[in-house]
């Protein structure tokens, strides 16, 4: 998969990151590895509706 096979919509972006990150990956990086996205695009798509990675607790909130 690719970064364009991703939502475009950020609230579905977070919904759906956050859901792989639960169920099928350890980090944002090994996620954005696997969709061949890069993570400060995603972190400034997601920032703009105020929410921003977690490492912690591997989620965005």
């Amino acid at each position: 998969m690719n970064y364009d096979s991703l939502p475009n919509d950020p609230v579905m972006l977070m919904s759906f990151l956050n859901t792989q990150l639960r169920d099928h990956y350890p980090s944002l990086e090994a996620l954005a590895e696997a969709y061949e996205f890069q993570v400060e695009d995603v972190v400034a798509k997601l920032k703009s509706i105020d929410y921003e990675y977690d490492a912690k607790t591997n989620q965005f909130v």
